[in-house]
């Protein structure tokens, strides 16, 4: 993230930044915020977030044709601009009913600025160099959340309400500071017209590029893997001692800042892109592998096999990102770049729904025999990944990526720049 980086990117990678830490900033305080000074219930909490995640991930794709129509310029302001507004209101949050409306608009808009930025990065980025791109922006969001959690420490020890709403606030300004630096100084890409570009539903009729959003979704399940699954387990399962928690967090912001980029590398076009996919799904089988290995460990071993699992779980992570970022770009066709990147985000929202019961229930309560059934799902979804992708694009292109893809082998580039 140097100055020899294009200005669009520089600017992309400063908007993040802001936006991140702003994120960080409520991830930290947003719970407490709700519970102890807004009077919600954990209960109304849980219930309030799986609304707005299902609210988020049914407009996912609509939305992301919106940015096509708009221009992803347009559309990327605006949802922030909405971030912002629901951001501000959260401060007046009294009751479960206005909590679901701020909540489910919140994840709307945030649905909405994933497909925007997504078809933004497509026009401005080369299509050897995107996947390059979201990887910087990954590193970026790593650096910005951990700054913001840090700083949100100063709230958490004050814990008075007045210190929460300027919180609150601060993390909507960080949308109007983020929606102001895509406004001025980047270059506008053009709306795709209704009458030129591909069907508003093209993304939803294209079922093996939906089949690979849902196996990318089961692999997306790590986030809640490393955030809940580990830590719960640690806790409860293990004699480790709880300050390793830290440690295995850490340990996986650490990996990501300083590996993401190189991890990305291969992975522009669709056969290196399928073959993270499937690298993927075995590093993060192995990872629960080793941990159901230390239902039955004790002492020092524990704690090895414990850093162990974090480190290939955080390789797996990255290379599940690098996959998916690959293949949702090259697969869309021209002009529907903002859809085909809301449908590829949908998997990831699916996977954040399915992932607290399927981690917490199978895996952390039925103990090794949940982590060797887990394991299983993340081995199978990374091994369809490049069945998938290489018969999907075989028939669209009539390239002959399905041997390459399946045999391992290196395969040309097959990914065209489709920015429209």
């Amino acid at each position: 993230m140097s100055s020899s980086l294009p200005p669009e990117v520089r600017r992309l990678v400063a908007a993040t930044l802001v936006n991140t830490f702003g994120n960080g900033v409520y991830a930290a305080v947003g719970a407490l915020y709700l519970t102890r000074m807004a009077g919600l219930s954990v209960g109304h909490v849980g219930i309030g977030l799986t609304i707005a995640g299902l609210a988020g991930l049914i407009v996912s794709t609509p939305l992301g044709v919106v940015a096509d129509r708009l221009g992803p310029n347009r559309a990327y302001i605006a949802f922030l601009l909405l971030q912002a507004v629901m951001m501000a209101t959260l401060t007046q949050v009294r009751s479960f009913p206005l909590y679901v409306g701020v909540a489910a608009l919140t994840a709307i808009a945030d649905s909405g600025q994933r497909g925007a930025k997504g078809a933004l990065i497509a026009g401005l980025v080369p299509s050897d160099q995107r996947v390059r791109t979201l990887a910087m922006l990954r590193v970026t969001t790593n650096i910005g959340m951990g700054v913001g959690m840090g700083l949100a420490g100063i709230v958490l020890a004050v814990d008075r309400r007045e210190v929460y709403i300027v919180a609150l606030l601060a993390n909507a300004a960080t949308y109007l500071i983020t929606a102001g630096l895509v406004r001025w100084g980047m270059p506008r890409l053009a709306p795709v017209p209704s009458a030129t570009g591909p069907s508003g539903f093209t993304a939803l009729k294209d079922r093996a590029f939906l089949i690979f959003v849902g196996l990318d979704g089961l692999l997306s399940m790590h986030n809640a893997m490393a955030q809940i699954a580990i830590p719960l387990w640690v806790a409860t399962a293990t004699d480790a001692p709880t300050w390793l928690i830290s440690v295995l967090l850490v340990t996986n912001s650490v990996a990501v800042i300083l590996l993401q980029v190189r991890v990305a590398r291969g992975t522009e076009h669709l056969a290196g892109a399928a073959r993270a996919g499937r690298r993927a799904g075995l590093l993060l089988a192995l990872a629960c592998g080793v941990l159901a290995v230390t239902d039955v460990t004790s002492g020092a071993v524990t704690i090895v096999l414990l850093l162990v699992a974090a480190v290939v779980h955080v390789l797996g992570e990255m290379l599940q990102s690098a996959g998916g970022w690959g293949i949702s770009f090259g697969l869309a066709p021209a002009g529907a770049q903002g859809q085909y990147q809301g449908a590829y985000a949908m998997g990831h929202q699916f996977g954040d729904l399915i992932a607290p019961f399927v981690l917490t229930v199978v895996a952390v309560s039925w103990g090794w025999p949940g982590w060797l059934l887990t394991a299983t799902i993340f081995l199978l979804a990374g091994a369809f990944i490049p069945v998938v992708v290489g018969r999907r694009s075989s028939d669209r292109d009539g390239l002959q990526e399905v041997a390459e893809l399946a045999g391992g082998c290196e395969a040309r580039p097959v990914a065209a720049d489709r920015a429209g």
